[in-house]
């Protein structure tokens, strides 16, 4: 006889079909939340084996950087729009964790990721994350410590200024926006560490350079890394 915790499970199952977010095909009981075939077909990079990428570059000559990546590339026709619109609404909150985990598996390997103590993600203003009820980067953040190992600090950096969209702002524009937005809280914890500072998409990089120069201006012998589940571009 069928166990009632597998009736239920099936039961469920045939009730609400776990759906792959991407293509909208029932998936089979699983944790995942993207099927196989679409997570495939994601334009990935291969940023996490280089220490000079298209991601690095975009930091030359404002922010000394040990590495830099991101997980995939983002633009208004692929894939990954559908991503980074699902870790907005509806379970973006799981979402968000998932993709984390599923980075941190490709950086377990990655040679060029070693050595890192803590994970800062770019925080919220208090005002913003009541309205959204979450922080996407800390949220990203989790899932990639729980695979790594690493420590999350979230006490390390704050943000002091709710600044105005960046969307339709211009790179001199978005760094203006955001240039004293940041500020170190309990810098000690991470004095001659190495850092990884997470976000969620890299456009221009305006808001992780303002992180950054906060952490550069403020810990001594810091270290910096950055990583993004997106990069923006054709």
């Amino acid at each position: 006889m069928m166990p009632l915790s597998l009736w239920l499970d099936d039961t469920l199952s045939l009730l609400y079909p776990r759906l792959c977010l991407l293509c909208n095909h029932q998936m089979p009981k699983t944790t995942e939340l993207v099927c196989p075939t679409c997570h495939f077909n994601l334009p990935k990079t291969d940023h996490h084996t280089l220490k000079e990428n298209e991601f690095t570059e975009r930091f030359w000559g404002r922010i000394p950087l040990e590495y830099g990546a991101a997980r995939y590339r983002f633009n208004t026709a692929s894939q990954t729009q559908k991503l980074m619109h699902g870790m907005k609404y509806g379970d973006g909150r799981a979402l968000c964790q998932y993709l984390g985990r599923m980075y941190g598996n490709v950086l377990e390997e990655a040679p060029t990721f070693q050595g890192i103590h803590g994970i800062i993600p770019v925080p919220l203003h208090p005002k913003k994350l009541h309205i959204r009820g979450y922080n996407q980067s800390e949220e990203i953040a989790k899932g990639l410590g729980e695979v790594l190992g690493i420590p999350l600090w979230f006490d390390v950096l704050e943000r002091v200024a709710m600044t105005e969209s960046q969307t339709r702002k211009s790179r001199s524009e978005r760094v203006n926006n955001v240039g004293a937005a940041f500020r170190v809280k309990k810098g000690e914890k991470a004095k001659g560490k190495h850092v990884l500072l997470v976000d969620d998409v890299l456009t221009t990089g305006a808001t992780l350079e303002a992180c950054a120069l906060a952490l550069i201006n403020a810990v001594p012998e810091i270290k910096i890394s950055m990583m993004t589940l997106a990069i923006a571009g054709d």
